[in-house]
């Protein structure tokens, strides 16, 4: 499975390609959608395209980052947070709920570019700094958020988006398969199981790990939709990997 993972430099191309497909996404969305429920409970579609905007503003600037720590995570204490990193999302929403919707889709526009150089940019040492995940990743150096955990969040949330307001999702092979190919194989490595994995559609493919595993077909965004606990999973599929 090792050989589907993403490196470095796929990874920086993809972060720059799935910025711009999710400002684009939000550019079509019309005044009754941006209210529209999310997957993401507490967040509206607004909301949630809101977060994405403020962590890209994080990513691409550290001054900004340390401001929502430090004014973030205190804020765990006033809502519902079940990670470190909720006070910081909600943060990133409450200072800049007074934009406009057409400001926030331009700021978003603006911010892709930015974002990836701001992460590309950090010294080797500090991406090696242990960061805390939670179960089932645990402790890893600060490289696996800035490689892929952040494009993880902004596509994750683009299928959240597509499936809240029914607009068809932009998918292909190079670019989707490959974030999904990505996940199983670090999906494979953190459990252990055995399976035979068929994932259909635009992003999907034939994975296997061990024999005599479980066999599962099921749309690869779906998949992706049931390790990130949006969906209810059996089986192997049980086994989750959050987004």
């Amino acid at each position: 499975m090792n050989d589907q993972r993403i490196e470095r430099p796929e990874a920086k191309r993809i972060a720059e390609e799935e910025f711009r497909r999710f400002a684009a996404l939000t550019a079509s969305f019309t005044a009754d959608e941006w209210a529209l429920p999310t997957d993401c409970t507490a967040w509206d579609v607004r909301k949630m395209v809101l977060h994405v905007l403020g962590s890209g503003d994080a990513q691409a600037s550290v001054p900004q980052f340390v401001h929502q720590l430090v004014r973030g995570i205190p804020l765990n204490r006033q809502i519902d947070s079940h990670h470190w990193v909720d006070g910081m999302n909600e943060l990133q929403i409450r200072e800049r709920t007074h934009l406009s919707d057409d400001e926030v889709v331009a700021q978003l526009h603006a911010v892709g570019p930015k974002a990836v150089a701001g992460r590309w940019r950090t010294p080797a040492p500090m991406r090696h700094l242990p960061i805390p995940f939670g179960p089932p990743v645990g402790w890893v150096g600060l490289w696996y958020l800035l490689d892929v955990g952040f494009t993880r969040d902004v596509w994750a949330h683009r299928i959240d988006l597509c499936a809240a307001t029914g607009h068809g999702m932009d998918l292909n092979a190079d670019h989707d398969g490959r974030l999904v190919a990505d996940i199983v194989g670090e999906w494979a490595q953190l459990h252990g199981q055995p399976f035979e994995l068929v994932l259909e559609g635009p992003a999907g493919g034939k994975f296997s790990q061990g024999t005599g595993g479980e066999r599962v077909e099921i749309d690869a965004i779906e998949f992706v939709q049931v390790l990130s606990g949006r969906r209810p999973g059996t089986g192997v599929l049980r086994n989750p990997l959050p987004l």
